[in-house]
């Protein structure tokens, strides 16, 4: 932007300042863009358009929001209507003093309003109008021909500016009419250069000078033109010419030489003598501009030196046209040709383009797979410019050459696989042949896709969980868990029990979460019903197609303390655990009463049952053992002693929260002889009643316990057959019927070995409490010095 435009930016340069604060700090900024189109030399006032309108704005709130331009000065090119919100030209405009050349001019406005502060943008496009004529940088031009010039002579005239742009620029030359000249047109560049060419010789004896007028026209409407006076003068002739040793000179010169280098020491010669014989040196008036800017000659001493950069790769060869001309009247030429050839050096380096990429590539691809196209380029030539091609050699990839030059694809030498590598750089090095050679990296990433070929695998196979009797129905109570080396919707995993391999009716009471493994019981279990159940769990990917595994799952039911004592004797009709004894008065001390028995459906010390008096008439004359339930006798009876004694007994389990039943026994004491005759009559009345009730209970709990060893053994046997390493669980049971019903359990720790029995503990045994976990461990059957170890824990 030239003139009045960069006057106006300055004067007004703090107004704008202050604009854009206040909108970047006070008010918000509202964008909107309009473009304009105004002609130049557009009179002050003319209306370039409504910006009001355009923007939406309230027309009767322009006053009190200051609606004004800010990116002029006092003498800015534009203004806005406070009344009418249009758009007026302030001045004249000029788009020659605006913008230079024939692009577009664009002028970018900026609205502000205030209250609340808003900013929008206004484009004026300034279209051009031919108000410009063609000139010519002189109004005369004169040129000194000689009388023996022959027909064909060519002399360059003044080429016309017009500062107008497009079609109103200067669009052809017109020469007045006349016998001896005519006008030759050439296109240089944008420029249009006239050339005044001799078709007739001319006689300096007929006419000694001829006036011409050349007129250059633009294209505007109305068109407009400009004038060169041409004075031809005929000169009387000059006897010889210069002359240069050589036609034609050829230079061969390296690219990249230091600016003033030599190149040639150019020598014409003329035989005439005093200024007919001075010689100056000079380039043709025709030659390319750049060559004015490479190239510079001295006029006195024909040496031609470099004054700017030389590039083969630019331009390999400049052909250079030189005039001696002599200062004779009027002067003669000579013209010779000089042909500067550029050497090539290799300083350029090669360039990889990649010409199409695949930047996934599956895993799946077999070898020889094309995933990318690229070509090689060097600018310098022959051996420098000749290149090889190289890639890394830790890929699975390579490079195969095109049957065409320079043209390579890289191919997968190698079958893939995403899990041991899912993203490759590849480095492709072009190295030229040059001396020094020089050489260019460049890197492709290539990301490999995955391709479902991995199935879902379980850590553990099979898998082991404990899980405690009376657990709530419908909440989870463990989770299995699968891993897939895939990737994305390949390692997406879904769960479901497998109808093969698992008992029909497991569905009825287990429920697996498909998305995420977890298993959940629909019912809760009873340990003294259920002990142990086997599935299996089908793990299938999401890929396609779809691959999956199976694993079994062993599920150990953990017994807790829900089952309270059964007193099964004594027992009486009406279901109440209630008995009477009779016993001879003589009895001596140890004597055995009776002995209550019970049983408890738990395990371990759960179902360890201890006994206890809770009630006695007195103290002194019965005891009670804690493990059996024996009541004896502590001494002799007296006269004094009562006929009748109440014993209430307590039994409970050793369980953390321990449950309990009493049992009421009732002592009476009688004469030896009717001890001996009740003994008689009770035998004879109550002993098939009572043998037959303790025969039952006894075969039922018998064939309890039988049936749950004979699925223990079987379930030990089938773990034994399944040859797995890791450890496994089982519960072992026996009966030890001393009176009363228990279990017994033997376990070992470190080098010790314990047995709970209950309700006697036997001779030499040793009850070492703190352990109440009920999960049998066995350890790796490999280790064959190891015995079996049951961990009991009523807690689970």
């Amino acid at each position: 932007m030239t003139g009045t435009y960069r006057r106006c930016q300055r004067r007004n340069c703090s107004s704008l300042l202050l604009g854009i604060f206040c909108l970047l700090f006070v008010g918000k900024r509202a964008f909107a863009q309009i473009r304009y189109v105004v002609p130049e030399e557009a009179k002050k006032g003319s209306i370039v358009g409504n910006v009001v309108k355009d923007l939406g704005l309230d027309v009767s709130l322009l006053s009190s929001r200051r609606f004004r331009v800010v990116s002029g000065s006092n003498e800015a090119l534009f203004e806005v209507n406070q009344d009418t919100g249009d758009l007026l030209v302030q001045k004249k405009i000029d788009r020659e003093d605006l913008c230079q050349g024939s692009g577009a001019c664009l002028m970018d406005l900026k609205i502000l309003v205030e209250n609340p502060l808003e900013m929008h943008y206004v484009v004026v496009e300034i279209a051009d109008v031919n108000d410009h004529s063609p000139s010519f940088p002189e109004k005369e031009q004169e040129f000194d021909i000689f009388e023996q010039t022959l027909p064909g002579a060519r002399f360059q005239l003044h080429a016309a500016r017009d500062p107008d742009a497009g079609s109103n620029s200067v669009r052809n030359y017109i020469l007045t009419p006349n016998d001896h000249f005519e006008l030759d047109i050439r296109q240089s560049d944008d420029d249009k250069i006239p050339f005044l060419v001799l078709k007739k010789s001319l006689d300096r004896e007929q006419r000694t000078n001829h006036l011409l007028h050349l007129t250059a026209v633009d294209g505007g409407k109305p068109r407009r033109s400009g004038s060169l006076n041409i004075s031809i003068i005929v000169l009387d002739s000059n006897d010889n010419r210069p002359k240069f040793s050589q036609d034609t000179y050829e230079i061969e010169i390296q690219e990249n030489v230091p600016f003033g280098t030599l190149l040639y020491k150019l020598n014409a010669t003329d035989p005439d003598e005093g200024t007919n014989g001075e010689i100056e040196y000079s380039f043709g008036k025709t030659l390319k501009k750049k060559v004015y800017e490479i190239f510079e000659l001295d006029k006195k001493t024909g040496d031609m030196k470099v004054k700017g950069m030389l590039d083969y790769e630019e331009h390999d060869v400049y052909r250079l046209d030189v005039e001696a001309t002599d200062k004779g009247t009027p002067p003669l030429k000579a013209v010779c040709r000089v042909n500067v050839k550029i050497k090539d050096m290799n300083d350029n380096l090669p360039e990889i383009e990649i010409t199409s990429v695949s930047n996934t590539v599956s895993e799946d691809s077999k070898p020889g797979s094309v995933i990318a196209l690229l070509s090689v380029t060097d600018k310098d030539s022959g051996q420098n410019g000749k290149t090889t091609l190289s890639i890394s050699s830790d890929v699975s990839f390579e490079l195969k050459p095109s049957f065409k030059e320079n043209i390579y694809s890289v191919v997968t030498k190698n079958i893939l696989d995403r899990e041991e590598m899912f993203e490759y750089e590849i480095t492709i090095t072009a190295t030229d042949c040059g001396d020094p050679p020089l050489s260019h990296k460049k890197t492709i990433k290539i990301r490999i896709s995955d391709v479902n070929d991995n199935s879902p695998i379980f850590p553990q196979n099979p898998l082991q969980f404990y899980l405690s009797e009376n657990n709530p129905a419908g909440m989870p109570i463990f989770s299995v868990s699968a891993g897939d080396k895939d990737a994305n919707g390949n390692a997406d995993i879904s769960y479901k029990i497998a109808k093969e391999g698992s008992k029909k009716d497991i569905l009825s009471f287990i429920n697996i979460n498909a998305e995420n493994g977890q298993i959940s019981a629909l019912k809760n279990f009873d340990f003294e019903t259920l002990k142990t159940f086997q599935f299996q769990v089908v793990a299938t990917d999401s890929g396609t197609p779809s691959l999956s595994s199976n694993v079994t799952v062993n599920v150990f039911i953990l017994d807790q303390n829900d089952n309270a004592p059964v007193i099964l004797y004594p027992l009486s009709s009406n279901g109440s655990a209630e008995g009477v004894e009779e016993i001879p008065r003589n009895v001596n001390a140890g004597h055995l009463v009776t002995k209550v028995r019970a049983y408890d459906a738990d395990i371990g010390y759960n179902g360890w049952l201890l006994f206890s008096l809770q009630e006695v008439t007195d103290h002194s004359l019965f005891g009670l053992d804690r493990y059996t339930g024996q009541i004896r006798t502590l001494r002799s009876f007296t006269e004094t002693d009562e006929a009748e004694h109440k014993l209430v007994i307590l039994v409970k389990d050793n369980g953390n929260v321990s449950l309990s039943a009493t049992a009421t026994v009732i002592v009476k004491l009688v004469e030896p002889k009717e001890a001996f005759a009740a003994s008689d009559v009770k035998s004879a009345a109550n002993d098939d009643d009572d043998d037959n009730q303790v025969t039952f209970y006894l075969m039922i709990t018998l064939g309890a316990v039988s049936v749950l060893f004979i699925i223990s053994i079987i379930v030990l046997i089938a773990m034994q057959c399944s040859k797995s390493t890791d450890y496994t669980s089982k519960y072992l049971q026996e009966t030890n019927y001393d009176g009363t019903l228990c279990h017994s359990i033997q376990y070992r720790s470190g080098d010790k070995r314990y047995m709970l029995v209950g309700p006697r503990m036997s001779i030499g045994s040793t009850i070492v409490p703190g352990s109440h976990a009920n999960t049998l461990v066995l350890p790796d059957r490999r280790r064959a010095t190891e015995e079996v170890m049951f961990v009991l824990n009523s807690n689970m």
